[in-house]
């Protein structure tokens, strides 16, 4: 059996194949994309004089897909130049090539027939022990591999991702009854360990487990719409995060879907099933229509949404008429925004007697119903079906968490009164006293029921849970803005736990005592948490207020965080950052004097202090041009002058990576520091590289003098913005900044090459980031981001 995927080849170049593609280039796996020979030539191709022969017309369908890749949105790819490991080919002149690969992923068309074609021919050329496996969203796995060699079926199995696969974690995972169980086991390893995928078992059934309750569901909210009279825009206003369900609620996200695609995914389930069911996936008469007209959402420029200029349209289903978008109005909606936690948001709308109640019951209650019908049939347990649906469908709770969020005891009563059918084993679960499907015991450990008991939910040591820690062993000393938490072998956690975790004195403070506590009693230090984002940067009212205050209490701020900062970088235990989602400004200089970063593969890292009229005051300036000069080859005769460019270049226009890997590429990463691809082992790896700096005897830094460019480079820096403030593109504003910025790091007026001290540099940057708070235009930028949530030009 292959114990190893070190090649792949994708069948089928569509959105789907070639996200598939990038996703295992992305993890650095070497990937043949194939798809089907034109039949005809394009009218470019005919104007170049080529022939239906020619290798580049053979292999148009992949090839192109593969340049689609790099103007797609959201990007699937995490580095532009991960491109060079997808190779383009086509199903008749490259067949013979899986013979290469270790792993076959299949993703044509929807059609049994087609995809059993496909599979003969793989049988004919794959190599004995390679796993061969379809992305089918709902044809059965299982007739797919019928009349195929032993070994295929014994290394064959259903491997369902969610579109775009690099951002969506699920990984619906379905096995034959020929599937080999170590194959099985191998795949959902490295589902989760390499392609960093939250990896469910399903049965083989029409649409396996997330998308046939999500689209139960869907259509369940298209038809309580329709025969209650509520619009478009009422019913996405609380449908959404106010439930703990993604922004896009139900019909933004149907038009991201697109409208065919969700017809032909309802549709799968409505030839397989029978009765009730199959009455609730019929697709309604309005959308079929909608579907005729070409309105398929976002990839056709309307759906249930159309943008006009700057104003949003919502569909009236009845008329087929756009009209201005609505929300609901509703005592109990302005009631659940002030209750703390879903699960008191969830209480207060589910039962309160008003249109948002109301409409919340009736789609809520079905989908708790039809998943409890379900269990057994597409998933062994209540565990598997909540987490597919978090994980595929971006809802904060599965369907059974939120059942118990409202109460099962007091909802069963309630369905039962209308008339619902609650399925038996429910019923016999409360007459045995169990009123709940989880329940939490004081260590934290979550069991759920199953088959009349309670049963411990299994934890992968890779997937450390901070809030049990805390529970279990307590915290070591803690703030308003931070804890300082023992995460077992000798190893510390400084956990930011600020609003937005956003830097104060408080982080700070509990930096300096962290770093203290760790030299005296453990070996290394990991700087991280579990929030939304690792940290959005510093705490901007407050430094607003301070400087419209007391900026000597700010120029103290400031000090106290380059000391926190050179404290992290000179610590004689190595401190590991682990950073994910938005590491900003403050958040970003934290990480990057540390001594090994571990980011995960989402981690959007930038200095972004230009934005608001200032530029970075904690070290953040002076590390990213040491990352630059550590990161130049051994060897090669650097010049100065490019480094200050290029650190001027990535502060001043405030670039922000969109992956770990573009992190990496704007230097904010070294080649020594490390990706998690799977962000619930973020913490895990970071510990990990602790524990390893620690064996191998791990030394601080040597304090060295830093070379820089000085007056002739500070000449140099400036000539770009200049040129861009006469041609327009900047404001004399920005003007004053990359002037402050430019003297910064060309380290003021001393001669080109002069090596000077990290403090001087320190001073320098907090001189000019105190020149720039107390500027009118700055202040107003600064005010403009904390109101309006995006930055000022002015």
């Amino acid at each position: 059996m292959i114990q190893q995927i070190k090649k792949a080849a994708v069948l089928g170049s569509g959105v789907m194949g070639s996200g598939i593609a990038a996703h295992l280039a992305n993890i650095g796996i070497p990937t043949l994309l194939l798809d089907i020979v034109p039949r005809e030539l394009s009218e470019a191709e005919k104007a170049k004089g080529l022939s239906l022969e020619d290798k580049q017309v053979r292999n148009r369908m992949s090839e192109t897909a593969i340049q689609k890749l790099l103007k797609q949105k959201p990007a699937p790819l995490t580095s532009k130049k991960n491109l060079a490991l997808i190779e383009a080919g086509n199903f008749e002149d490259d067949l013979q090539r899986l013979e290469e690969v270790d792993w076959i992923i299949e993703v044509v068309v929807e059609n049994l027939a087609i995809k059993q074609q496909i599979f003969e021919k793989v049988d004919n050329y794959r190599k004995l022990g390679s796993i061969v496996t379809s992305n089918t969203s709902g044809i059965s796995v299982e007739a797919m591999a019928e009349g195929r060699s032993e070994d295929f079926q014994k290394h064959f199995l259903g491997t369902h991702f969610f579109n775009p696969p690099r951002y969506l974690k699920l990984l619906e995972v379905i096995p034959t009854k020929h599937t080999d169980k170590e194959v099985l086991s191998f795949m959902k390893t490295f589902g989760e360990d390499v392609l960093g995928k939250g990896v469910v078992e399903a049965k083989d059934t029409p649409n396996f487990i997330a998308n046939r309750i999500g689209t139960y569901g869907l259509l369940i909210t298209v038809r309580e719409m329709v025969s209650r009279g509520y619009s478009v825009g009422e019913v996405d206003s609380v449908t959404g995060p106010l439930i703990g369900r993604a922004k896009s609620a139900t019909f933004r996200t149907l038009d991201v879907v697109g409208l065919d695609t969700f017809a032909h995914v309802a549709k799968n389930v409505y030839d397989q099933v029978d009765g009730e069911e199959k009455d609730v996936f019929k697709v309604p008469a309005f959308l079929q229509e909608m579907i005729e007209k070409g309105w398929l959402g976002s990839k056709s420029g309307q759906g249930f949404y159309l943008k006009k200029g700057k104003e949003i349209l919502e569909l009236n289903p009845t008329t087929l008429e756009y009209g201005p978008r609505k929300k609901l109005q509703a005592p109990s909606i302005e009631m659940a925004k002030q209750a703390k936690g879903l699960n008191n948001k969830m209480k207060t709308l589910v039962f309160a007697k008003d249109r948002a109640g109301e409409l919340l019951w009736n789609i809520l209650s079905p989908v708790f119903i039809y998943a409890a019908d379900l269990l057994g049939e597409i998933a062994d347990t209540i565990v598997a079906i909540d987490r597919a649906m978090k994980w595929g469908f971006g809802w904060q709770q599965g369907p059974f968490e939120a059942w118990d969020a409202i109460g099962v005891e007091k909802s069963v009563q309630k369905m039962e009164e209308q008339g619902l059918v609650v399925p038996a084993w429910v019923k016999e679960m409360l007459a045995k006293g169990f009123t709940s499907f989880y329940q939490e015991d004081e260590l934290g450990n979550i069991s759920f029921y199953h088959n009349g008991e309670y049963r411990l939910i299994e934890e992968n040591p890779k997937v450390i849970n901070l809030a049990k820690i805390k529970k279990q062993k307590g915290v070591i000393k803690k703030n308003s803005g931070a804890s300082l938490i023992d995460i077992g072998d000798g190893v510390a956690l400084l956990e930011f736990h600020s609003k937005s975790n956003a830097i104060g004195l408080d982080i700070l403070q509990m930096v300096n005592f962290a770093i203290d506590e760790v030299e005296k009693n453990y070996k290394g230090l990991v700087i991280g948490n579990q929030g939304k984002n690792f940290c959005v940067g510093a705490n901007l009212a407050m430094i607003l207020m301070e400087a419209q205050d007391d900026v000597f209490e700010l120029d103290l701020v400031v000090r106290h965080f380059q000391q926190a900062s050179l404290k992290i970088k000179y610590s004689r235990k190595p401190v590991v950052a682990a950073p994910f989602g938005m590491t900003l400004g403050g958040g970003a200089e934290i990480c990057l004097p540390t001594a090994h970063i571990q980011a995960s593969s989402e981690t959007y890292m930038g200095l972004v202090e230009a934005g608001v009229g200032l530029i970075p005051g904690g070290g953040g300036n002076k590390e990213l041009y040491l990352k630059h000069l550590n990161n130049l080859p051994n060897g090669v005769e650097f010049d100065l002058q490019k480094v200050a460019n290029a650190v001027f270049e990535t502060i001043a226009m405030a670039k922000v990576s969109t992956s770990g890997e573009e992190a990496r590429d704007h230097n904010f990463l070294t080649k020594a520091d490390g990706i998690s691809i799977n962000g619930d082992h973020l913490i895990y790896d970071a510990k990990q590289v602790v524990l390893a700096l620690h064996e191998q005897g791990y030394t601080p830094p040597i304090r060295k003098k830093v070379p820089v460019v000085g007056e002739p480079g500070y000449a140099t820096l400036l000539l770009g913005a200049q040129n861009m403030f006469y041609s327009g593109y900047i404001s004399e504003h920005d003007m004053k900044i990359a002037k402050k910025l430019a003297y910064v790091i060309a380290g003021g007026k001393v001669p080109y090459g002069t090596e000077v001290d990290e403090q001087y540099l320190l001073d320098l940057e907090r001189e000019a980031f105190l020149s720039l708070v107390v500027e009118p235009k700055s202040q107003q930028r600064m005010q403009h981001m904390l109101l309006k949530g995006k930055p000022l030009r002015n």
